[in-house]
């Protein structure tokens, strides 16, 4: 069946049973309730026609401060929820029905959504808590024997008051820096006066030195040694000073009588011995890349014990002081520096007292020196700095000839090249080799000339312990007749081992050689020793030293060794 027909039989079928509905609704004897008109009926909320305290999804914690059951029932507060318009989807806000998942959930509870919590807010300077242990994290230490409590007894202790500033629990108070860790916790602090840093130290040691004059045929005898240091460092952003005096007096308790068989001593009857070596250095710098440089030196001493420069018969050793100076420029040309600088020396020595009360003039051996010195670098790589090095000089001595009849007079100089050197602070220093020279006005005396080696090196093996390494070569004069002068080559090798921060350990081996040319003379120079330190505190040190010294000479009769014993206490600040 299709078309009109259709549409009537579906409208009748519809009519059939809405009378049926009719009937059954009739025959009902119930009596019809009207519903009472509310305005929680016209609510706009889900569930507005039930009240809110008799709703089943009601909130059982609110945003109101008063949470019980009173404020829940007020009135008031009905009125005010049947001001509030509802949310508005137009606006692009999208109301929130029921309780969100999460909601009960505060800042360190658990939420099932896994969202990231607020991080709390920290006021400046707060330290950051600790993150609680998770996976990852170490498993406490058990033990078997007693907890250990987590709160030394020195944190709970009675202890004396601290304002809140210096003991950092002002609310809102930055930490207080840390120190920076020392790197010589035993070494002398110094003062500052004006822009210097002041450090001062005395040495005071004794002991027994078993041959002092180093004479073929030893004799022993008790010393004792003083010995003051003065540092003084510029503490200024441009220019520099720099003041390093360092000296030592060594007394000896016995003499030392000549012979009774009529023959004459090599060493003095006195053999107290003075030492000083002091420098002034100074920097002005005048631009970024030029600097004038300067230096002031004296030197005071005595010719080595066992010498052959030493006169015979003498009451005591004569003192010579070396006074001199150098002024220079140094010029940056970005990576390349040039320095040039002149020199000028003078070297005066006392006069001779001899056992027989007389006294002799050393003026043959006195002289001035002038000279200049210049030296190229350029920086190669980080830490590798190359260099060439080129020095004259000439001596010019206040007597013509020697007590011998030479004319000493001479000129010379050296020419060296090497490198200065800075590898991660493990190994540091600077070595050279080069060639060095001296001619002498008299003909008789052969030019003296040999290979000059020169190094400073420092090799931190480890933290506790360090290597270092000096060698040097100079020309030195000597009264020998017929000797041009003595070639002198020095080689020190030192091992430094801190056992503890306080005890300090050191062993040093030195070997040399002393080559007079002219002379058959040949000698050959050895000495070890080993020194322990005792650091009771930054002031206060305890140091003893043992020392074996050898001089063994191609000629016979003059080879000579020592041994030496101190004790001694360092007293610094």
């Amino acid at each position: 069946m299709s078309g009109p027909a259709r549409g009537r039989l579906r409208r009748v079928v519809s009519l059939r049973a809405a009378l049926a509905c009719l009937v059954l609704i009739g025959f009902d004897g119930t009596l019809v309730r009207a519903q009472t008109l509310t305005p929680d009926l016209f609510r706009p909320t889900r569930d507005g026609f039930v009240a809110p305290q008799d709703s089943p999804l009601r909130r059982t914690a609110g945003t109101m401060d008063d949470k019980t059951s009173d404020a829940v029932n007020d009135a008031r507060l009905r009125e005010k929820d049947r001001d509030t318009p509802a949310k508005s989807r137009i606006g692009g806000q999208i109301p929130t029905y029921g309780l969100p998942a999460a909601s009960g959930a505060s800042s360190s509870g658990y939420d099932s959504l896994n969202r990231t919590r607020k991080k709390p807010k920290l006021y400046p300077g707060q330290a950051k808590p600790k993150p609680p242990p998770g996976p990852g994290s170490r498993a406490p230490m058990v033990s078997n024997g007693p907890m250990r409590l987590s709160i030394p007894p020195s944190e709970s202790a009675n202890k004396p008051p601290m304002p809140p500033a210096m003991a950092g629990t002002v609310v809102g108070q930055p930490p207080r820096k840390r120190l920076r860790l020392d790197d010589d916790p035993f070494g002398a602090v110094g003062d500052y006066a004006g822009g210097f840093l002041i450090k001062s130290a005395v040495e005071l040691s004794a002991g027994y030195d078993t041959n002092p004059g180093r004479t073929f045929v030893p004799k022993g005898s008790p010393f004792y040694v003083i010995a003051p240091e003065f540092l003084a460092v510029s503490d200024w952003q441009r220019h520099a000073v720099v003041a390093d005096l360092r000296g030592s007096f060594t007394g000896y308790s016995n003499n030392f009588p000549p012979p009774t068989d009529g023959t004459i001593s090599s060493a003095p009857v006195d053999v107290d011995r003075p030492d000083f070596t002091g420098h002034i250095d100074g920097r002005l710098d005048v631009s970024r890349d030029t600097r004038l440089l300067g230096q002031a030196r004296l030197r005071v001493s005595t010719d080595n014990p066992g010498s052959p420069n030493i006169q015979a018969g003498l009451a005591r050793y004569p003192v010579y002081t070396t006074l001199g100076g150098t002024f220079g420029v140094d010029q940056n040309f970005n990576r390349l520096q040039i320095s040039a600088g002149a020199t000028v020396d003078r070297t005066v020595y006392q006069f001779s007292k001899l056992t027989d009360g007389t006294s002799t003039s050393n003026d043959d051996r006195n002289f001035n020196q002038f000279g200049g010195v210049g030296r190229v670098s350029y920086d190669l790589l980080p830490g590798l700095k190359p260099f060439a090095e080129i020095e004259g000089d000439s001596r010019v001595h206040d007597v013509k000839l020697d007590r011998s009849g030479y004319a000493r007079d001479s000129s010379g100089g050296y020419v060296k090249a090497g490198s200065s050197f800075e590898f991660s602070r493990l190994l540091t220093g600077e070595i050279s080799v080069g060639y060095a020279a001296r001619d002498y006005v008299d003909t008789r005396l052969n030019r003296l000339e040999g290979l000059l080696v020169a190094s400073s090196l420092t090799w931190t093996a480890t933290p506790l312990t360090t290597a270092k390494f000096y060698s040097t070569t100079s020309i030195d004069e000597t009264t020998l007749p017929g000797s041009a002068g003595v070639l002198t080559h020095v080689y020190t090798v030192e091992v430094d081992h801190d056992f503890r921060r306080w005890l300090t350990g050191i062993g040093k081996f030195t070997w040399g050689s002393l080559d007079y040319e002219g002379d058959v003379r040949r000698d050959k120079i050895y000495s070890i020793s080993g020194e322990l330190i005792y650091k009771l505190n930054r002031s206060l040190w305890l140091k003893g030293t043992l020392r074996r010294d050898w001089l063994d000479s191609n000629l016979p009769g003059n080879s000579t060794n020592s041994t030496v014993v101190m004790l001694g206490v360092r007293l610094q600040h």
